[in-house]
C-alpha cells in the first residue's frame, strides 16, 4: 500500500514537472495536426480563449467573425452569408491541415451533425480533433454579449446581442453527448487556468512533442492560399473556391 503511495506521488510529481517544461516552451507543438473546435454559449469567451492558444501553440486561428467582418460592411448573419463564412473557413481549415498546420477554428460548433463533419475532414487528413466546450451560466454568457465592445480584442467583430436573439442562438445549440470526445474548460477562469487544462488534455492523449527543436517550423501564411500562376504548375481547380 506504501509503495503504490509513493508511486502515485512520484507519478504526480513527474506529470507536473513535464507540465511545466511545456508551458516554458516558446511555443507548444502538437505530435500531429490538431483541429480545435468549439463549443458554447455566446459570450462564453470562445474568441478569448482561441485567441491566446494561438499564441501558446503552433496552430492558425481561423476567425469566422473576423472574415464576415473584414467580407462585408454590414452583416445581416443571413442564410447565404453564413453559408459563405462557412465555406470559407471549411476551405481554408482543410488546405491548412493538408499542410500540417493546426488550426483553432474559431466558431460555434453548435451541431452535431456540423462537428461530425469537421471530425471526418480532420481525419481524411490525418488530423486530430480536440472539442472544447466553454462553460458558463447562461445569464453571465448574456450580459457579456450584450456588453461587446469593438474597442477590446475579443469584441472587435462581434455585434452585441439582445436577449432574443441570444436565446434564439442558444435554443439552436445541441449539447455534445457521451459519444463525442471533449474537454469541459470553465469560460470564467483567466486563460493560465485554461491553458493548464488544455495541456493536461493534450498530455494525455499523447497530442504534445516534447522535442525543443521541434517548433522551428514555419507555418504557411493565408497568402499561401491563393494559387499564383506565375510561381509555376498550378492546379486552379483545386485551388478555386466553389460556393453552391
Amino acid at each position: 500500500m506504501l509503495k503504490n503511495h509513493k508511486f502515485n506521488l512520484l507519478a504526480r510529481c513527474v506529470y507536473r514537472v513535464i507540465l511545466l517544461y511545456i508551458i516554458g516552451m516558446a511555443k507548444i507543438v502538437p505530435a500531429k495536426p490538431l483541429l480545435v473546435l468549439l463549443y458554447g454559449f455566446p459570450g462564453a469567451g470562445k474568441t478569448f480563449f482561441a485567441r491566446q492558444l494561438c499564441e501558446q501553440l503552433v496552430a492558425t486561428h481561423v476567425h469566422g467573425d473576423r472574415m464576415r467582418a473584414e467580407l462585408f460592411e454590414k452583416p445581416t448573419y443571413s442564410k447565404e452569408e453564413n453559408h459563405i463564412i462557412n465555406s470559407l473557413m471549411q476551405y481554408m481549415t482543410g488546405e491548412f491541415l493538408q499542410a500540417g498546420v493546426s488550426v483553432v477554428y474559431d466558431t460555434n460548433a453548435m451541431r452535431v451533425a456540423q462537428r461530425r463533419a469537421l471530425r471526418n475532414m480532420a481525419s481524411k487528413t490525418g488530423a486530430e480533433t480536440i472539442l472544447i466546450w466553454l462553460q458558463i451560466d447562461a445569464e453571465t454568457a448574456l450580459t457579456r454579449s450584450a456588453q461587446r465592445d469593438h474597442r477590446k480584442a475579443d469584441d472587435k467583430y462581434s455585434s452585441p446581442l439582445d436577449r432574443s436573439t441570444f436565446e434564439t442562438l442558444a435554443s439552436g445549440m445541441q449539447n455534445p453527448d457521451q459519444t463525442e470526445r471533449y474537454l469541459v474548460i470553465s469560460g470564467k477562469h483567466i486563460f493560465a487556468t485554461q491553458r493548464s487544462a488544455m495541456l493536461r488534455h493534450l498530455l494525455d492523449r499523447g497530442l504534445i512533442n516534447l522535442d525543443p527543436n521541434a517548433g522551428q517550423m514555419g507555418k504557411p501564411g493565408l497568402v499561401n492560399l491563393v494559387p499564383n500562376p506565375a510561381a509555376g504548375r498550378v492546379d486552379l481547380s483545386r485551388r478555386n473556391i466553389i460556393i453552391r
